[in-house]
């Protein structure tokens, strides 16, 4: 057994692309004179040095029209040698042919040669390998963002615990266990492996800990299968062990949601009742109403977060959630979570949206990197009214540029009786369908600002303007007048959110 540091989640690299697949497309008429055509290809690089390897980092495509080509045997040594996955070779103008020399060195050291025909420019083919490159990494990507989903539904389940493991090892193809600080296995799911591979696994834990300088992951093989184990929480606890036959490009960062799960799931001050409650909480982000889980819920207060930003990543939300000390986080718009009104006006929002509940004692403070939104604290039975408050702070957020942004309650609207002004907010709102209400609210808050408001709302400043000018007209209101600005701020605060119509 091998033993190496894990290396950090992050973005997943785009996957190689199999030569194969490039010599597929017909429209660049490639030919394979040598060696095999299953190789791996993780960029391209093009160059007429007489002697690249200085130039080259290893798995490149290396094409040249041979230029400075003298020494064949020589050259391809040095390919070779720089690691490159494959050469192309480009005839004409200087050579009609491709040499026999290098079709026989290339073959000799086992090294792919392409012939690129007349016709086909090196940078039709480099576009084409950059092209299979992001259809892989999109692939990829996708994987991880369903891997990240199930994960997340698995630890909502009674038995949160087996439950990621399972999501985990489906997920992976592999075997996934829960290691004990003494190296018993506490749980594990997936298919069974050979003994000294369990035993690997458990060697792999010993290395980690809270000792000072040991690594929080580490990985190895054993036989065929790849190995990895991480420490969950602070490194005196149980230890995750993850054996697979292949470790693609995502595989490190699905696993990482999962280490982020089962540490706060296995947590030493988690009891029975916060499992049930958490479980709970992860169901109503997930999808599940109020009433539904109100059985399971602290009453709390609770703090509801809008967030938006991070890395790119599907692994950036857990990160997040992880640095907020809660593991109650949704990614993506998803507009079944935590009440429909707060979710239909964020359904156009970029990717990497995200919101989570933590209780309202924890402290939210800015995140590099990410804007944050926060509610005022709400109990269970008032988080959907909490969660529209989040997305109107994220809002303020974006357009202030501004990295974190609170809900601001009370002021002069809490001297008005909240019947009364609900009353007068549906009266004087009438005309005005959901979408002009969010433009005039957007408006308001941004000191009539076109610039910004098209910002926050994702629309043209010309949209912006003709949304306003219809409120005007509907409303048959001045609203350059500052007294008729104050009147309709104070019925948008008080008025019925979209969920209420």
């Amino acid at each position: 057994m091998t033993t190496s540091p894990v290396p950090p989640a992050s973005t997943p690299p785009a996957p190689p692309v199999p030569l194969a697949a490039l010599l597929a497309r017909r429209d660049l008429g490639l030919r394979l004179l040598a060696g095999p055509g299953d190789v791996p290809l993780h960029w391209v690089h093009t160059s007429e040095m007489a002697d690249p390897y200085p130039y080259l980092l290893g798995g490149e495509l290396l094409m040249t029209a041979g230029v400075q080509l003298t020494d064949p045997a020589r050259y391809v040594e040095r390919v070779v040698e720089a690691g490159a996955a494959a050469l192309a070779f480009g005839v004409t103008p200087v050579y009609d042919t491709v040499p026999a020399e290098l079709v026989e060195a290339c073959a000799l050291r086992g090294l792919p040669l392409l012939e690129v025909p007349p016709r086909t420019p090196f940078t039709a083919v480099a576009r084409a390998v950059w092209r299979l490159m992001a259809e892989a990494r999109l692939h990829e990507l996708r994987r991880v963002t369903e891997a990240q989903q199930s994960l997340a539904t698995a630890a909502a389940r009674p038995s949160p615990v087996p439950a990621v493991l399972g999501a985990l090892a489906a997920r992976l193809g592999g075997r996934a266990v829960l290691l004990a600080p003494d190296g018993t296995e506490s749980a594990a799911a997936g298919r069974e492996v050979p003994p000294e591979a369990s035993q690997a696994l458990r060697e792999l834990a010993g290395v980690l800990g809270p000792r000072p300088g040991a690594p929080a992951s580490a990985s190895g093989e054993s036989g065929d299968l790849r190995l990895a184990a991480y420490a969950l929480g602070s490194g005196d606890g149980p230890t995750l062990g993850v054996a697979t036959d292949r470790r693609d490009p995502g595989d490190h960062t699905i696993t990482g949601v999962a280490v982020v799960l089962l540490s706060l799931l296995t947590a030493p001050h988690r009891g029975a009742d916060a499992a049930v409650r958490d479980g709970a909480l992860v169901r109503l982000l997930l999808g599940a109403s109020p009433a539904e889980a109100a059985t399971a819920l602290d009453p709390g207060p609770w703090t509801v977060v809008h967030a938006r930003g991070g890395d790119g990543t599907p692994f950036a939300a857990a990160d997040l959630a992880a640095s907020l000390g809660t593991a109650l986080v949704a990614s993506g718009t998803g507009a079944e979570a935590l009440g429909e009104a707060g979710a239909a006006r964020v359904s156009g929002a970029a990717p990497a949206s995200v919101r989570l509940l933590l209780p309202a004692s924890s402290p939210v403070t800015a995140r590099p990197g990410w804007l944050l939104g926060v509610s005022a604290p709400a109990g269970a039975g008032d988080l959907p009214a909490a969660d529209r408050q989040a997305a109107r702070a994220l809002r303020r957020a974006e357009a202030t540029r501004r990295p974190l942004v609170r809900h601001r309650p009370g002021g002069l609207a809490s001297l008005v009786d909240p019947d009364e002004a609900a009353a007068h907010a549906r009266t004087l709102l009438a005309p005005l369908n959901e979408p002009l209400r969010e433009t005039l609210r957007a408006w308001l808050s941004l000191h009539g600002s076109w610039d910004r408001t098209a910002v926050a709302l994702d629309v043209h400043r010309n949209t912006v303007r003709q949304r306003i000018a219809r409120c005007a007209t509907l409303l048959d209101r001045d609203l350059d007048d500052p007294d008729v600005r104050t009147e309709l701020w104070f019925a948008l605060g008080r008025g019925p959110g979209p969920a209420d119509q």
